[in-house]
């Protein structure tokens, strides 16, 4: 155990006990458990293998390689259609992983065999993703804009191609992409926020 996540384990939350459940588990599979995004990160050699998360109508077990895992009970789930290699098994107790703890085991030991065999994710590249008419329009009346965006990682230009698809109606893509002109121009991802 590592005491660095003692708090994460230790606060008070509806998934406290699923938690904990969760990480004797999963220790037992003989992972390394690492704070990564501020949560319980397990890894093998290094490597990212499961998350452990929690939202407000269920905790989970992400598989960071979830989508290459055989899934023979039909329990793993995507989280958004645009999330291409995690997936999530789902809980609402404690005692639902007290039931499933063998299956557990097996996908986590699944997932390290993954690994182990080097296994990659064929992502979707960054030109197969839809670019918003409202975007594509502003990216055709201004240069300077089209030239910064393509000068963008492949990741941040897939970020803000997805932010600005996510909204429904047109006019709340238009304000989306208003907002993010400058940022863009200034070469910053949709999550780069500038130090003071």
């Amino acid at each position: 155990m590592n005491p660095e996540l003692d708090f994460f384990f230790n606060k008070a939350s509806k998934w406290q006990d699923a938690y904990k459940k969760l990480r004797m588990l999963i220790l037992d599979c003989g992972l390394t458990e690492e704070l990564k995004w501020g949560k319980p990160c397990y890894t093998f050699k290094g490597t990212n293998i499961v998350l452990i998360h929690g939202f407000k109508e269920y905790c989970a077990l992400l598989f960071h390689k979830g989508a290459l895992l055989k899934d023979t009970n039909g329990i793993l789930v995507q989280q958004t259609e645009n999330v291409q290699a995690a997936r999530q098994i789902r809980f609402t107790n404690a005692a639902e992983i007290a039931e499933m703890e063998t299956t557990l085991k097996a996908y986590i030991f699944e997932a390290v065999e993954v690994e182990k065999a080097g296994l990659k994710i064929d992502f979707k590249k960054t030109k197969e993703y839809k670019v918003p008419e409202e975007f594509q329009k502003k990216l055709n009346e201004t240069p300077e804009l089209k030239s910064a965006f393509e000068s963008l990682t492949p990741g941040r230009q897939r970020g803000y191609l997805l932010h600005f698809s996510q909204p429904k109606q047109s006019k709340t893509r238009v304000s989306r992409i208003e907002k993010c002109l400058e940022q863009i121009l200034n070469g910053k991802g949709l999550n780069d926020y500038q130090k003071s």
